[in-house]
Formats: C-alpha cells, sequence, structure tokens
C-alpha cells in the first residue's frame, strides 16, 4: 500500500528528480554553466570529463534552504540521518557512511571532529554566502587525496558582485514539527550580509547569520519538567548557531587572489532524563537534574592565489589553517529557581590543521593537450581530553591522547583531445603517509560527444581511505566494556568504475528535453568495522576484515516548457558486505541487496505575479543489510536487518515585490510528517516478532514543519 501512495504522489507532483541534475535544466545555461571541481581550470559542464552535478544558488532559495542538511535531504543517492543524542546530521552515499564523502569550501576540505572533509556535521555548514553547490560522484582520489571514495562535494562562496554595494537582511521562522513559539519553540533564523566594489579590482563580502533551533519537544517534556518518569528534556536537542564571514579579493587581468575567514559556533543543550530530589526540610523538596552542554568554535582561515606564470604557465595555490574546538560544560539545573550552579567547562576534543594544495597547468601550447601536476599537504594536529571517557591506559585510568597526522601528496593529471569530440584523462597520485604506508591512487577518465547532442563519459579510478582518531586511538576498558582501537589499521583500498549518457534536445515549440543516465559500481577491500573479537567477556576491536561492494543505476529525465520545469529521476542501488565474527570464525553472506530510490521536482513559474512554486519529492525504499548479533539460542551469528521504506516531500511558493528587492517565501518541510523509520531485525534477540526479530526506531527527522521567510535586498551603484 506504501508503494502504490508513493508512485501516485510521484505522478501527483509532476514526477520527479532534484537540482541534483540543474546542469540539464536549460541547454543554454548549461553550455555557459562553469564548473571548476576536479577540473584542471574552470569550464563548462559539457567540457567536463567528470559527470558534474550542480545544486544551484535558485534550487537553494526554493528550498529556503540554511544548512547543508536542507539541501541533501531532496539528493537522489544521499540519505540524511539525525542523532538526538548530539544534535548532528550525518551524510551517507550509496550506503556508506559520512567518512567516505568529501565535503569541502572553495576546494578546502572541512575540518571536522575526526577528519578532514570527512563526518561533517551537516548543519553546521551554513548557505548564505554560497553561490552553487558542485558534487561529483564516485572515486575522487587523484584530485582530491584521502577519503574521497565515494564522491566530492564543493561548495563555491560568493566572491564580488556585478554592483558597488549589495546589502541584504533575511528573518526565518520555521516550526519544529506543530511546535511553535517566538522564544522556546521552532526554528529562528537571522542573517545579514553586505558587499562592496571599492574599484574594477579590489571587493570586499561580509555576513552574519544566527540559527536558533529550540529543540523538538515530541513527547517529552522539556527542561523544567521535574517528574522523574524518563519525559525531561528534548527528542531532538535545542542548540543555537552563530556564523561570520568575510572575504577580501583582489583581481587584475588573469590574477586573482582572496582571503577568506569563516567563524562558526554552536552551543547544543542537553537535558538529563533522570531527575533528582534534593530534601529541603522543612520546606518542600527541590528538584535537580545533572545536564551538560556541548560548546563548538571554529576558525577557519584561506588564502588563494591564481594567475599565470611566464606568461604561459597557470598556477592556482591555497593555504589554509583550520582549528576547531569542542567544550563540555557540566552543570546542575534546579528546576524550582531555573538557575544552573557548579558549571564546570573543559575542553575535550580540539583539531588544528594546516592544509595547502596547489597546481601548475597549460604546460603546452597546444589546446589539444593539457597538463596538470599538484600538491597537497595536509598536518593534523588532534587532541582528546580525557573527560571523553573511551580513551583509557591500562590502569584503567582517563587518558589525555595527542596525536600528529601528516601526509605529503604529489599527483598529476593530463587531458587530451584526441579529436575535437574524444578526450581521455588519465591521473596519478601518491601520498607520503607518517602513520600509514604510502598510498596512491590512479584514474582514467573518458569524453566522447556524439552527434546529435549526445555526451558519453567513463571513468575509473582507485581511491583509499585512511583510518580516523576513534578507529586508531580508542581504549575504553572497565568492567562492562572491552572496546579498542587498532593502531596497526591500514588505510582502506577502493575501485570505482562510472559510465554515463546525457543528452538534451530542444524543440521547435521551445521545449526542451534531457536525461542522464549513470551506471556505478564501487569495490572496497580491507574495510575497517568494530568486530566483536570475543564473546565471554564480550570485547570489540577496529579490525581491516570486510568486503563492500555496490553498484548503481540512476536515470534523470527534465522538461522545461514555457513557465513549466519538471525533473524525474530514479535509481536502483544494490550492495554486497562481507562481515567476519573473529570471535566465531563466521563469515556472512555477502550476497546483493537492493534499495529502489526515486525523487522529482515540479516548479511553475507566473512572470506576472513574480512568483514561483515548487514542489519536491523523494522516495527511499526498503533497505536491508546482515549485522552481527546473537540469537534466540545464545549463539552469536549474522541477521537480516531491514529500514522500511520512507517518503519526503517539501514545498515552497516564492513571490517578490518592489523590482525583486523583498522576497517572501512559505512552504514545508517533510510534508510526510516522518519522525522515526521503524528498523527491524530478523531472528535477533527475541523482540516484538514471533519469528525472534526486534524492533527498533532510527530517527531521520522532526515531522512536518511550516516556514516563513522574509527577504531584502538593495544593490546600487
Amino acid at each position: 500500500m506504501k508503494i502504490k501512495f508513493t508512485l501516485f504522489a510521484v505522478l501527483l507532483v509532476g514526477t520527479f528528480s532534484f537540482a541534483q541534475q540543474k546542469d540539464t535544466i536549460n541547454s543554454q545555461e548549461k553550455l555557459s554553466e562553469v564548473v571548476v571541481t576536479g577540473q584542471l581550470e574552470p569550464q563548462s559542464i559539457k567540457k567536463s570529463v567528470f559527470n558534474v552535478r550542480v545544486i544551484s544558488k535558485e534550487n537553494i532559495k526554493q528550498l529556503a534552504a540554511n544548512n547543508l542538511a536542507d539541501v541533501l535531504n531532496q539528493y537522489l543517492n544521499i540519505n540524511v540521518t539525525s542523532s538526538g543524542q548530539d544534535g548532528r546530521s550525518k551524510v551517507s552515499m550509496f550506503g556508506l557512511d559520512a567518512q567516505y564523502f568529501k565535503i569541502l569550501v572553495d576546494n578546502i576540505p572541512l575540518v571536522s571532529d575526526t577528519g578532514m572533509g570527512t563526518n561533517v556535521d551537516l548543519t553546521q555548514v551554513n548557505l548564505d554566502d554560497v553561490e552553487r553547490i558542485e558534487i561529483i560522484e564516485g572515486s575522487m582520489g587523484v584530485t582530491h587525496g584521502a577519503n574521497a571514495v565515494t564522491g566530492i562535494l564543493n561548495i563555491i562562496t560568493k566572491k564580488g558582485g556585478g554592483y558597488k554595494w549589495q546589502i541584504g537582511a533575511t528573518i526565518q521562522e520555521e516550526t519544529v514539527g506543530k511546535e511553535f513559539g517566538f522564544f522556546d519553540k521552532g526554528r529562528h533564523i537571522q542573517s545579514a550580509k553586505i558587499a562592496h566594489n571599492f574599484n574594477d579590482n579590489w571587493f570586499i563580502n561580509i555576513g552574519g547569520n544566527r540559527n536558533a533551533m529550540a529543540g523538538f519537544y515530541d513527547n517529552k517534556q522539556g527542561k523544567d519538567y521535574d517528574v522523574n518518569d524518563g519525559l525531561r528534556g528534548y527528542t531532538q536537542l535545542p542548540k543555537e548557531q552563530l556564523v561570520g564571514n568575510a572575504i577580501l579579493g583582489y583581481q587584475k587581468d588573469a590574477f586573482r587572489i582572496f582571503y577568506k575567514f569563516d567563524y562558526y559556533g554552536e552551543d547544543v543543550h542537553f537535558y538529563n532524563s533522570i531527575v533528582n530530589i534534593q530534601d529541603n526540610y522543612p520546606f518542600p523538596d527541590t528538584y535537580f537534574s545533572r545536564d551538560k552542554r556541548y560548546i563548538t568554535n571554529r576558525y577557519y582561515h584561506h588564502l588563494n592565489a591564481s594567475g599565470n606564470l611566464f606568461s604561459k604557465l597557470k598556477y592556482n595555490v591555497s593555504v589554509s589553517q583550520q582549528k576547531q574546538e569542542r567544550d563540555l560544560e557540566n552543570f546542575v539545573y534546579h528546576m524550582d529557581t531555573k538557575q544552573e550552579v557548579d558549571n564546570k567547562r573543559e575542553t575535550y576534543q580540539s583539531k588544528e590543521v594546516f592544509y595547502s594544495t596547489g597546481t601548475l597547468s597549460n604546460f603546452f601550447d597546444n589546446k589539444k593537450v593539457d597538463f596538470q601536476l599538484g600538491y597537497e599537504i595536509t598536518n593534523e594536529n588532534g587532541f582528546y581530553d580525557s573527560s571523553v571517557g573511551q580513551f583509557r591506559d591500562d590502569s584503567q585510568q582517563g587518558v589525555d591522547i595527542r596525536k600528529r597526522l601528516e601526509n605529503y601528496d604529489i599527483f598529476s593529471v593530463a587531458e587530451i583531445g584526441l579529436t575535437d569530440k574524444f578526450s581521455i584523462r588519465p591521473g596519478l597520485r601518491f601520498s607520503f603517509q607518517t602513520a600509514f604506508e604510502n598510498q596512491y591512487a590512479s584514474s582514467l577518465g573518458l569524453r566522447y560527444l556524439f552527434d546529435k547532442g549526445l555526451e558519453v563519459r567513463g571513468s575509473f579510478g582507485k581511491a583509499y581511505r585512511t583510518p580516523n582518531f576513534d578507529e586508531l586511538y580508542t581504549y575504553f576498558v572497565d568492567s562492562n566494556h572491552n572496546m579498542q582501537g587498532n593502531p596497526d589499521l591500514i588505510p582502506e583500498t577502493s575501485t570505482s568504475y562510472e559510465v554515463s549518457f546525457k543528452r538534451a534536445c530542444t524543440f521547435d515549440s521551445g521545449a526542451q528535453i534531457s536525461n542522464n543516465l549513470a551506471v556505478t559500481y564501487l569495490d572496497v577491500n580491507d574495510r575497517i568495522d568494530l568486530v566483536t573479537t570475543r564473546l565471554t567477556p564480550l570485547s570489540y576491536q577496529y579490525l581491516n576484515i570486510n568486503k563492500y561492494k555496490m553498484w548503481n543505476i540512476s536515470t534523470v529525465e527534465q522538461y522545461t516548457y514555457k513557465n513549466w520545469n519538471v525533473m524525474v529521476g530514479a535509481a536502483v542501488v544494490g550492495i554486497s558486505r562481507k562481515l567476519d565474527l573473529a570471535a566465531e570464525n563466521l563469515v556472512s553472506d555477502d550476497k546483493f541487496f537492493y534499495s529502489f530510490r526515486l525523487n522529482s521536482s515540479l516548479s511553475y513559474n507566473i512572470p506576472k505575479w513574480n512568483t514561483l512554486m515548487a514542489v519536491f519529492y523523494k522516495y527511499n525504499g526498503k533497505q536491508q543489510q546482515y549485522v552481527a548479533g546473537t540469537g534466540t539460542d545464545g549463539k552469536a551469528g549474522f541477521f537480516l536487518n531491514e529500514l522500511e521504506p520512507f517518503s519526503y516531500m517539501d514545498a515552497s511558493i516564492r513571490k517578490t515585490f518592489f523590482k525583486n528587492q523583498f522576497e517572501v517565501t512559505v512552504g514545508a518541510r517533510n510534508i510526510f510528517d516522518i519522525t522515526n523509520v521503524q528498523s527491524v531485525q530478523n531472528g535477533g534477540g527475541g523482540g516484538a516478532h514471533g519469528d525472534g526479530g526486534t524492533t527498533s526506531n532510527m530517527m531521520m527527522g522532526y515531522g512536518r514543519s511550516y516556514f516563513l521567510k522574509l527577504s531584502y535586498n538593495l544593490n546600487f551603484n
């Protein structure tokens, strides 16, 4: 019944795809749209050997998106999951988690708790100063190094503008599910920006944003609830985010240089469900709870310069320094007085990274042959305080962990136009590692332009993923736990293949239709997993033990006519995981499980009213995988885990006033009211099912919400 309703809903909204395929919306725009990710130099999408997907500024506006999670919820091959424990949202692509997908800002990997560009909390990536987002699926290890296994996402920020002055301000009010209040419920966003061109060469942009999410109560009762029945607190944690950014740039002829600074601050509030009673004789008892606050501060510096050397060679060099600190503040909260006491704050995790990358290209005075040499330097300094609890010594005492991870990479890429229609792109990277054996990545890209607008691309790539901080250094052993990292881990290796076909046609009526068909295969070896190494007592350790295979076939159809724009796409993903249970010398079945994905959008522009209406839809089919567990007979084994299908739908209406200076957007997210999705493990643990299966819920969101966004933009010379 769910499937039938889903298909009916798809037909109703005009059936399918989202802005991930914005490059095919308009054939003229497609030919002129310039992309930079993975390119030797900025060039049109048609000339790119890679199959680049673009999420435009217009798409971000239609979704009223404030952070990256708001956008990627509608992307076909990406899943976004939320955590009610720490308020974070993470991305997975092709069934692999956020450690395999790299997020960059202007080609610089964004620092996170455990990596560079990976495991990024999507809610911490603000989109106020974003010009567009470029996504390349598949292995990008040659141009972007470690962990670019399933793909990369590059956020291109605004630099300068066409006016001497650009001033803007935005206010956005949003419900959290059904919950809203101007101070204690809902989501409240304010932002302001100003851009100034001093002259033809110098420009500066400055902006700021505040995003306050008051938490999702659901069936919880908030922080002032004083009954010890497990209902105190929030289903999703309250948090406040502050963002500041500035960019100063200079450009003259072929020379360009800019300095960009970003600040990000976040407070996430955790309110304990356990309520304590304090004797206050002869007065009534008072109630308190031991709560905590997670505080994040991130500083981002980026200096970039590009131009020509010796009139012919082209260079592009970036230097970046990033620092992120995460503090934990413990305190006692008294419900009767609504006061905090005994506040104790300390930094429990920090990471400071120096990063630099640069390229030299255009070695040959030949339009058909280009060659690029590049380097990448990464120096990560990581620190974990003993208060985290998962890092201990052999005496069970908490220890501070300080480690430095470095790599020094060189890479080369060539683009060779064998004919006007046929191009090839070989590439090779070698990485000198301080913590692991040296690694390499290789790739080969092909592009052929047939007659009548047909574009065919093929790619082969080898990439690697290096172990993260937790996998290497965790040591959490006491009478109840035995979970250990493994400093002897080796990087995972992967091989991927992709073939894609694109075609766009324009009819005499002005209608345009386009298609993008892609087939991808990915094979990951030496996959790192937390493995049960002993049953009595129960012990776990990170090991290079498992294998992972995936193939994906996806298609996107897009139709535009006059004021209508309809996009429809679908994907079938097959995933095979081979798991070892070291303690029992058991190996799981490695057969493929298949999942169907669907997403769509329908938009209609009413020029007379300066109004745009848009609907976005996404369907995620049933997902299956084997997991290790203990059966009803007490024996360890592998059991089939199933995540039930679910759908998202968003809709918005945007209208402009006063010559496009004032803009109003109203809409709804998650119209189908998704909060939790049922996960069923068959045969494990003896739970809700008669066959001995267990049922649990995975949090996917906070239900249907509504938003109103007001923006004012003033541009003048």
